[in-house]
């Protein structure tokens, strides 16, 4: 046959398979650029919920994370996955009290009920936060005394404390904003940290889906813990008033403009919101997991501190793992303190009816600034007087227990209320897990204050 005839024969196919091939390479490259655009979409979606999530998880919640594992091993994973939807609920129902109200949680609390009740929360919430901020300065000079032990004490707390005021202060809230977003991805140490562990992932999903309970005093005393460290009243407020804040920057600065909702904020809410509590529990379930499968599994269970965890774990697990944790402690730290900090501020100045918001410049919200200051100063103060940081936490703890019932009242009632949240109530169904929940801290709050007379 001629060969010029052959290749017009051939010439078809070779058509044919060049079209397929570079079909296969442009259907690639639209589902990459699909797949690139939604996840950008997803993550400009993400907010104040992704960051409230995140600062939950500060350095005192990781000891508390660390000593259910290292006392119980898996037995209470479960209550990572527990504590998801009735954490979510709850910061949900806050985002939509901002967003249907234009007003932060304490604004509203005052319209609407006694102001001797927001007086009391207002003064037991800047108590907790300024004990919490001095654990977690704690924690994070300890931390890098583990990587750098040549550091001193002191000097670190004060660097920390004297760094996360001036960035707070003085950075424009937009950028101050990003820098939290991003700082969420700390979280991902703990979840690495998994890598380094060998598990019986049997046990692991058990535990997980099965739950398991002793009513003994230590159980009960730290499954309240871990209710009262998940589900604090800090996030409340600053949940709300990040909404707010939120509004702001997009141009909504007229209450009346940030009264008008649409059903898109509210989904767009919703996804950050959820998104934010899933990252939170997600991390309790690895630091649970992690301390529970190497300490408990080797009988190391008393471990009062992050830091003492993480250097338990250095013989281990490795290396890689003990770093993790250190590195995870200092960036948890620098994301919770602002947090923190901010919500009492919110909490005061707007109890007050003081000028407030991180949009601000410190010149025209010298009170809003000034309670931060305080806040911070005197959690710091309390590292100079050697107080035992368990102590702290257990101020902290009683504090938030007292408190955290009488605001989820509060918030159930407000955003079950249609006058005030007109379309945007609550459902029957999110009302009754709402109560539920209240009813759950109700018990917890009890069971600290009992506690500590026993």
């Amino acid at each position: 046959m001629d060969k010029n005839l052959e290749k017009l024969i051939d010439a078809p196919a070779e058509i044919l398979e060049g079209s397929v091939s570079l079909t296969k390479k442009i259907t690639r490259e639209i589902s990459h650029n699909k797949i690139t655009e939604q996840t950008k979409k997803y993550w400009k979606t993400l907010g104040p919920g992704l960051v409230t999530g995140a600062s939950d998880d500060d350095p005192s919640g990781i000891a508390t994370y660390s000593q259910t594992g290292a006392k119980y091993g898996l037995q209470l994973l479960w209550l990572s996955l527990f504590t998801f939807p009735f954490m979510a609920m709850i910061q949900e129902m806050c985002a939509r009290i901002a967003l249907s109200t234009g007003r932060g949680l304490a604004s509203n609390i005052k319209r609407h009920y006694s102001v001797r009740i927001l007086y009391m929360c207002m003064t037991f919430l800047f108590i907790a936060n300024t004990f919490n901020i001095g654990a977690d300065l704690s924690a994070m000079a300890s931390a890098v005394q583990l990587l750098a032990p040549g550091f001193g004490y002191i000097p670190l707390v004060v660097f920390f404390g004297v760094g996360i005021l001036l960035l707070e202060i003085f950075l424009s809230y937009r950028t101050y904003a990003k820098y939290l977003k991003w700082l969420s991805f700390v979280l991902l140490a703990y979840v690495a940290s998994m890598f380094f562990i060998k598990f019986d992932w049997h046990a692991v999903a058990f535990h997980t889906l099965v739950p398991s309970l002793r009513f003994n005093k230590d159980m009960l005393l730290l499954v309240t813990a871990i209710l009262g460290t998940t589900i604090s009243p800090y996030l409340f407020f600053w949940q709300t008033s990040q909404e707010v804040e939120e509004e702001i920057l997009d141009g909504k600065t007229t209450l009346a403009e940030r009264q008008h909702v649409t059903k898109k904020d509210i989904k767009r809410m919703r996804v950050d919101i959820w998104s934010g509590m899933f990252l939170s529990n997600f991390v309790m379930f690895c630091i649970i997991a992690v301390c529970g499968a190497t300490l408990y599994a080797n009988g190391i269970t008393n471990i009062e501190t992050a830091s003492d965890a993480a250097l338990a774990l250095k013989p281990l697990a490795g290396n890689a793992a003990y770093i993790l944790f250190a590195l995870g402690i200092i960036g948890t730290g620098l994301l919770a303190i602002p947090v923190l900090a901010a919500s009492a501020s919110y909490t005061v100045a707007e109890s007050f009816s003081w000028k407030e918001g991180l949009y601000r410049k410190l010149r025209n919200a010298r009170s809003f600034y000034g309670v931060m200051i305080l806040s911070v100063f005197l959690g710091l103060l309390l590292n100079f007087f050697k107080i035992d940081p368990i102590k702290i936490l257990i101020y902290s703890a009683v504090a938030n227990g007292i408190i955290a019932p009488i605001i989820m009242v509060c918030i159930v009632s407000l955003s079950s209320n249609k006058k005030i949240m007109g379309e945007h109530a609550n459902r029957k169904s999110t009302n009754f897990f709402g109560w539920l929940v209240t009813g759950l801290m109700g018990i917890a709050s009890i069971a600290t204050l009992i506690s500590l007379f026993i």
